[in-house]
């Protein structure tokens, strides 16, 4: 990697939360003139972020999409562990580091397709970003406290500031009622060397659900999040150089057995079939799709060649179905 240019690495692409063999969790990085901004943090995103050779001493940013368990199984060990102190080669993120997601929900939806389920933390059942990090180095305080004073190791809460997107007035939207109305992209960060801007992108119950747009000197990257279908991508992707997608396989879930057609219809209306992103590529203008969050996740289930061939209808630019520590630079 040249920190001169501007790079994408893949470094989780399973989609879902159950663990397989095959892929990591979801997670990306962009690398752009030596910082590094990661976004999402799924299941095992720190020791692939070391694998692909990455410096987390140049960890600039991370970006929560939403706050589903697959997406930030690992955001905690960027903070405790990767920034805990220097490794075995001379690495750490000594630097504070930037945190960017959600804030609370707000309000709980009732249960797809009705029932009474339980409530989880009952007294703060929409926790946002902020809430899940201090819980987390809460839930760890032995373990900092310890390590403080033996080893002199500073307190985590030094090691990251967290900063909860908020909506622009007027977008209308409720966590109940609107979760994803349509919307322009608007600013969350400008640190001078990288632009981020987001929409509210539609995903089941979830609320809020953002999709971010990067632009750099040597060009822009979008990344979807999880979402179906929406006029939102398109706003926020509109002539971008990659577009980082989700995708499912649905007539994988509908030639399976287990699957109700109630859940069938859930999982249509919270995601993007391999057969629809192509076409939302081309409307978008983008070059480079680039599929991520594949689900099903284990890579012998749906042949590479099925995932590449269906999502390349519909669509004139190049294709790369995403497999763990892919790179892909931009030409700039």
């Amino acid at each position: 990697m040249s920190p001169a240019g501007t790079e994408l690495f893949l470094l989780g692409t399973a989609g879902g939360p159950p663990p397989v063999t095959t892929r990591a969790g979801t997670a990306s990085a962009l690398s752009v003139r030596g910082k590094v901004y990661v976004v999402d943090c799924g299941r095992s995103a720190v020791t692939q972020y070391g694998r692909t050779g990455l410096r987390f001493q140049d960890l600039t940013s991370v970006f929560i999409t939403h706050l589903h368990i697959d997406h930030i199984a690992d955001y905690a060990n960027f903070v405790l562990l990767a920034a805990h102190g220097v490794n075995d080669v001379g690495d750490a993120a000594l630097s504070p580091f930037d945190a960017y997601g959600p804030g609370p929900a707000g309000a709980l939806p009732d249960a797809y397709g009705g029932g009474q389920p339980g409530t989880v933390g009952p007294a703060d059942p929409t926790p946002g970003l902020q809430d899940l990090t201090e819980k987390s180095l809460e839930a760890t305080a032995y373990s900092s406290n310890i390590f403080m004073r033996e080893s002199g190791r500073p307190d985590p809460h030094t090691h990251v500031g967290v900063h909860e997107i908020e909506l622009p007035p007027g977008t209308g939207s409720d966590p109940l009622r609107n979760l994803a109305p349509d919307m322009e992209p608007f600013l969350v960060m400008d640190d001078g060397t990288v632009r981020v801007s987001a929409v509210l992108v539609p995903h089941g119950l979830v609320f809020p659900c953002f999709a971010y747009r990067f632009d750099t000197p040597d060009g822009s990257v979008v990344f979807s999040g999880d979402t179906a279908l929406s006029d939102n991508m398109v706003r926020l992707a509109r002539g971008a150089d990659i577009l980082v997608h989700e995708v499912i396989d649905l007539d994988f879930y509908r030639n399976s057995t287990g699957y109700s057609e109630a859940l069938l219809h859930h999982m249509a209306a919270a995601h993007t079939d391999v057969t629809e992103v192509g076409p939302l590529a081309q409307r978008c203008g983008v070059h480079t799709l680039v599929l991520t969050h594949i689900t099903p996740a284990d890579t012998f289930l749906v042949p590479r060649d099925s995932w590449h061939r269906r999502a390349q209808q519909g669509f004139h630019g190049r294709v790369l179905v995403g497999n763990d520590l892919d790179r892909v630079r931009l030409s700039g």
